[in-house]
């Protein structure tokens, strides 16, 4: 059973930094992983995702401010957040896809707050 766990959210000034982690235990390949945000009384959106070889994909309101990467060795992936901005409070969750066995998974962490102050 793979399981996703994030790290690294909090709270922080508009225009300063925030990088989020997320690890992915057991074994299995990771296919695309990604970021997603849920702000308070909004549909769940993504933020960035990135495949297995590298090819990256953002929302237009973070291009230029947040950068996705990710370790296929330690099966992580993370968000640098810069030039934060109030809009971008909300929970952030992980997002991975996965191959095991005959199947095809995805699955969520269980959410990480970033909360921007004016």
């Amino acid at each position: 059973q793979v399981e996703l766990v994030e790290s690294g959210g909090g709270l922080v000034q508009a225009g300063g930094s925030l990088r989020l982690s997320c690890a992915a235990s057991g074994s299995v390949f990771m296919n695309t992983m990604g970021w997603y945000r849920e702000a308070p009384g909004k549909q769940r959106r993504m933020v960035a995702t990135i495949t297995s070889g590298g090819i990256t994909n953002y929302a237009d309101s973070v291009k230029g401010r947040f950068t996705i990467s990710r370790d296929n060795a330690k099966n992580a992936v993370y968000l640098q957040m810069n030039s934060v901005q109030p809009d971008d409070t909300a929970v952030y969750f992980c997002n991975a896809e996965w191959l095991e066995g005959a199947g095809s998974y995805d699955g969520w962490g269980q959410g990480t707050q970033v909360t921007v102050s004016s």
